[in-house]
């Protein structure tokens, strides 16, 4: 895998690369972050048996590895995880990927921001992209809703206005409106 692709990863792995890249951690500490109830879990829950599978990707990926163990509180020593360079900056290029999909705004959009305010980073960039990205579906879908009938008509209006207030929200985050200033 070369440094200007992006390594084929599912949003899990996505995730767990993330938080790794944020700074080293182990499997246990990383899948209570993807909790539901927990601050990147509300947006995207990933359950522990998955973030184990992830960690073993990645690492066969050479996208992590291990930096030292830590006790566990009742079980075996728990293994810490850093990015390797590669990891790193693929986490660097994922953080400022356009979804392809209207439906994964809701999902690696949101967690993509988190992700990226986290880090202190500007998120307008990546609202730009991603706004350049769906401007082209918006206009396909409002021809959709117009052409449609029936249920079909619904369904058409449904994914339009959909995509269309993300459209607005995006416009708002480009432009560097903070959260309380998008309503």
């Amino acid at each position: 895998m070369s440094l200007s692709t992006l390594p084929d990863l599912s949003l899990s792995e996505w995730a767990v690369l993330a938080l790794i890249a944020e700074r080293p951690r182990h499997g246990f500490a990383i899948a209570k972050e993807l909790a539901s109830n927990a601050e990147i879990g509300q947006i995207f829950t990933v359950p522990r048996p998955v973030v184990y599978r992830a960690l073993a990707r990645l690492e066969q990926d050479d996208l992590i590895y291990p930096v030292g163990t830590e006790p566990g509180d009742r079980g075996p020593a728990r293994t810490r995880m850093a990015a390797t360079e590669m990891g790193r900056a693929a986490v660097d290029r994922w953080l400022l990927t356009p979804v392809a999909h209207v439906r994964d705004l809701r999902t690696q959009l949101l967690l993509q921001f988190r992700l990226l305010d986290r880090l202190g980073r500007d998120l307008a960039p990546l609202a730009v992209v991603q706004l350049e990205q769906l401007s082209p579906i918006v206009d396909a879908l409002r021809g959709q809703a117009d052409a449609a009938i029936g249920f079909a008509a619904l369904l058409a209006r449904w994914r339009y206005e959909w995509a269309q207030a993300a459209a607005r929200l995006l416009e708002g985050v480009a432009a560097g409106a903070t959260p309380p200033e998008l309503e």
